[in-house]
């Protein structure tokens, strides 16, 4: 996906094109008016909507994550489609800098909360996708979609060292929202809750933020190191570990999202020597090279040996066992966020088996894949289980979705399912 806007375009005249192309209809009410004024601010950029896929899966990432997951409360086919629709119709809006509208009428709430007003679009992108349980869930078709359901949309096992909270996992739907402002991403996922109303409730939501330095570095997560490095990079790559292809059927061009939150227990890693924190993680932590290396991007040499023989890259670090020399070539398109809840009463799960008042903070890992049956979870099976990070990170939620590709003008998100 094109994720680029072409030198000398207009923006005004795109934001009228779109604000011509979208009507004056109102999304919340009905009624009629003239097209909104634009949103002008500081985060001016824009993010397409429609194309060959959805957005925020190949998109640049952004500075910051807004991610939820919604229940569907209705029994009734024709009030998913049309929720989708809606929503499709308020992405295209949104990702603009589009205020979804304003009500006739002076005693009814405002069309639109307003609170981004002023923002601009700030790179917004809105990520569909669809759980297991949209299709069967406890046996039943709710809605005539379990033929449809993917082989590639599987149940997750349950992995070793997992301690995952009900309210931090599953979904039917759910939601990625990624902007470079988190106003404009809470924004979005609030008005697509909104316009939702009797149709889905939110069953859970995480934000995140990005440890970034200059515009397209790698970012770092919590524990202070860059996230991400081996991520596929080429389109070739991108199709082989990172688009459905023609075994998905209306799932072609899509992608399988895997979103887990995972608690990173702060306090005992930063008690940890730097030395022994770049064992665990198997790279440097300045410059994010592999372990006797420079550069970040460097090929791994996992052969390499010290003196001693033992292996530079410690067999259990963490870059060794998630690379794809170890995993029979699997990859993943990784897009975590780092996240801070605060502080709540934690126990840890490994010595010194503190218990008391810490930092609820972690990562948001979001990772991208053709099937996560040869992707997450060929990866993480073995990380599971012997992954010296294990002693400080904690997975707490779980769901996996798929997100299905995307939108033509004029259609939606989820229409290849819903004609299927």
């Amino acid at each position: 996906m094109d994720t680029t806007i072409r030198k000398g375009a207009s923006r005004r005249g795109f934001l009228g094109a779109a604000a011509g192309t979208l009507g004056g209809a109102m999304l919340a009410g009905g009624a009629k008016a003239t097209p909104p004024p634009i949103m002008h601010g500081h985060g001016a950029a824009i993010e397409p909507f429609f194309g060959a896929h959805q957005g925020g899966i190949a998109t640049p990432a952004q500075d910051h994550l807004y991610f939820a997951a919604f229940d569907v409360v209705t029994d009734k086919r024709a009030d998913v489609e049309a929720l989708l629709r809606r929503w499709t119709e308020a992405g295209a809006r949104l990702t603009a800098g589009l205020p979804l509208g304003d009500s006739d009428a002076p005693d009814a709430p405002p069309a639109d909360s307003a609170e981004a007003a002023g923002v601009g679009p700030a790179r917004l992108t809105l990520t569909i996708g669809f759980g297991p349980t949209l299709f069967v869930q406890d046996g039943h078709d709710r809605f005539g979609l379990a033929a449809h359901r993917p082989e590639a949309l599987i149940d997750l096992p349950k992995f070793n060292g997992d301690q995952l909270q009900p309210e931090k996992c599953a979904g039917d739907l759910c939601v990625q929202a990624c902007a470079d402002d988190p106003v404009v991403a809470m924004h979005a996922v609030r008005h697509l809750a909104r316009i939702g109303a009797g149709v889905v409730q939110y069953r859970w939501a995480q934000t995140g933020m990005a440890g970034r330095g200059r515009r397209g570095e790698t970012p770092r997560n919590l524990m202070g190191f860059k996230d991400g490095t081996m991520n596929p990079t080429s389109a070739a790559d991108m199709d082989r570990h990172v688009w459905a292809g023609a075994e998905g059927g209306w799932m072609q061009g899509g992608s399988y999202l895997v979103a887990r939150p995972i608690r990173i227990a702060l306090e005992h890693w930063d008690r940890m020597k730097l030395g022994f924190q770049e064992q665990v993680v198997g790279r440097h932590k300045t410059s994010g090279a592999p372990l006797g290396q420079r550069d970040e991007f460097e090929p791994m040499k996992l052969a390499a040996t010290d003196t001693d023989g033992n292996f530079i890259i410690p067999e259990n670090s963490h870059v060794r066992l998630a690379a794809p020399e170890t995993n029979d070539g699997a990859q993943i398109l990784r897009r975590a966020y780092s996240y801070d809840n605060g502080v709540a009463h934690i126990a840890e799960r490994w010595p010194p088996w503190r218990q008391g008042m810490m930092q609820d903070a972690g990562l948001m890992f979001l990772c991208w894949q053709r099937d996560p049956r040869t992707g997450f979870v060929k990866v993480f099976e073995n990380m599971a289980k012997f992954d010296m990070m294990n002693q400080f990170v904690t997975h707490v939620g779980s769901g996996l979705f798929a997100c299905p590709p995307g939108a033509r003008p004029g259609g939606f998100i989820g229409e290849t399912l819903f004609s299927a």
